[in-house]
């Protein structure tokens, strides 16, 4: 017998998340779940009393459609293309802010005055230097090692320096400590990392330069006859990170709540995030889009040809660096990157094809119905990587420069969960499609 069942969002209720119901009926069972209304007016429906009132759960793989938690510090909205970090849009943050504020306003909730301001640099200015003999880790890998496998593993190893700040149910002082030694260690981590694969000597970090000069600084050193690294590369580096601070409940973020849901380390979180972070379709995909781009020049391939493959379902070709899975609309990082690019090139007097390339394969893509009717607009991978082939980073380093502008939204995202009243371990339930039950049979009866 077929079992019946329906859900019905009641919206003629009453706006009040408190009043306003969704019914869900499965066979001779109607279950009356609670709406919840976001401060933008999101709707949620709440179906924690789903599987104890009915006995059945919801799929939805990959969790397109589910929530995961309530949370204050990113709105996003992919049909109308909006990024806000605590509601501040994120065009005004790139355009004015540091990377510190920003990172102040993630974790905190507001951005700082003068004086939390100054506490919260000088707190994370005690924390850039690695331990002593923390160096030595980097030797024992070989130079083939990939940048990401070393940065979460170094994570890990410097919660070996401070097994203070490993305690499951952290004070708020020692929260605070953790969130400064990760945001403070991080850009010395993958500096240090950096120049170890070249063979170079580590450079300190310097406490009179703040969170992106000062990790251009450890990376390259300063600039013929300057003291300090380009301000227009600093200027572009610094919005590469606000922009990639946060991003709402994506693959690495969710990550980094999951594991820290059970009560891991702080530092245990952001290393699984990093790892997540590390795959070619979240973080890796700036290094795809060169990759793609470099192809794309050796062939000679034709604008035409190339946006046919990208069409065609059978050719194993994808376009990357355009569309999003949130955004249905342009993604407003786009627009800042890209004009951050023109500015690092003809500051550097760098002539990169690829930008010709980017800029040519952009615009015949958005004359093309094709992509145009499926609103696949660039995002800010397209013109991201270009921009850090120019001043020098490799490009198995892309993802590295991602994960330095994500750790203040890990570490927010982190913050929020353990302080929440609903906070409890992540366990997901599934569908089992496997057998049903079968006997044991001895290997002598097995063929």
């Amino acid at each position: 017998m077929r079992t019946r069942y329906s859900l019905f969002y009641n919206s003629s209720s009453v706006t009040q998340s408190s009043q306003e119901t969704a019914t869900l009926t499965f066979g001779d069972k109607a279950l009356d779940l609670p709406v919840v209304t976001g401060s933008e007016q999101e709707k949620g429906i709440d179906i924690a009393r789903l599987r104890s009132a009915t006995g059945a759960i919801t799929l939805d793989p990959g969790f397109g459609s589910s929530g995961s938690c309530t949370s204050a510090i990113t709105f996003l909205d992919g049909e109308q293309g909006v990024l806000r970090y605590r509601g501040i849009p994120i065009e005004e943050l790139a355009e004015s802010a540091s990377y510190l504020e920003t990172a102040y306003l993630l974790i905190y909730g507001n951005l700082p005055n003068t004086h939390q301001l100054d506490r919260f640099k000088a707190e994370w200015a005690a924390r850039v230097a690695l331990p002593p003999g923390m160096e030595k880790f980097f030797d024992s890998y070989p130079k083939t090692a990939h940048p990401m496998a070393i940065l979460s593993a170094a994570v890990q190893m410097l919660s070996a320096y401070h097994p203070e700040l490993t305690n499951a149910n952290p004070t708020p002082a020692q929260m605070e400590a953790a969130i400064f030694t990760l945001l403070g260690a991080l850009p010395t981590l993958a500096a240090t990392g950096y120049r170890k694969s070249k063979g170079e000597k580590p450079l300190a970090p310097r406490k009179d330069l703040s969170y992106t000069p000062n990790f251009l600084y450890m990376m390259f050193g300063p600039p013929a006859g300057k003291t300090e690294p380009d301000e227009v590369c600093v200027r572009a580096m610094r919005q590469m990170f606000i922009l990639h601070a946060d991003h709402e409940q994506n693959c690495s973020t969710s990550t980094v709540r999951i594991v820290g849901s059970s009560r891991a380390s702080a530092f245990t979180s952001i290393s699984a995030g990093i790892g997540a972070l590390w795959g070619p379709l979240h973080g890796g995909a700036n290094q795809a889009v060169i990759e793609m781009l470099e192809e794309i020049h050796k062939s000679g391939a034709s604008f035409d040809t190339i946006l046919a493959k990208a069409k065609d379902k059978n050719s194993g070709f994808r376009l990357m660096g355009f569309g999003h899975r949130v955004y249905k609309n342009f993604d407003p990082r786009s627009r800042i990157i890209k004009k951050a690019c023109d500015q690092v090139l003809n500051r550097l007097g760098i002539h990169d094809p690829l930008l010709d390339l980017a800029k040519k394969l952009e615009e015949a893509a958005l004359k093309d119905d094709y992509f145009v009717s499926r609103k696949l607009y660039p995002n800010v991978d397209f013109y991201s990587g270009i921009i850090l082939r120019a001043l020098g980073i490799p490009t198995e380093q892309f993802t590295v420069i991602f994960a330095l502008g994500r750790i203040s939204g890990w570490l927010a995202h982190w913050k929020e969960m353990l302080e929440s009243p609903d906070f409890r371990i992540v366990r997901p339930r599934q569908i089992y499609t496997g057998s049903t039950k079968r006997p044991y049979r001895p290997l002598s009866e097995r063929q």
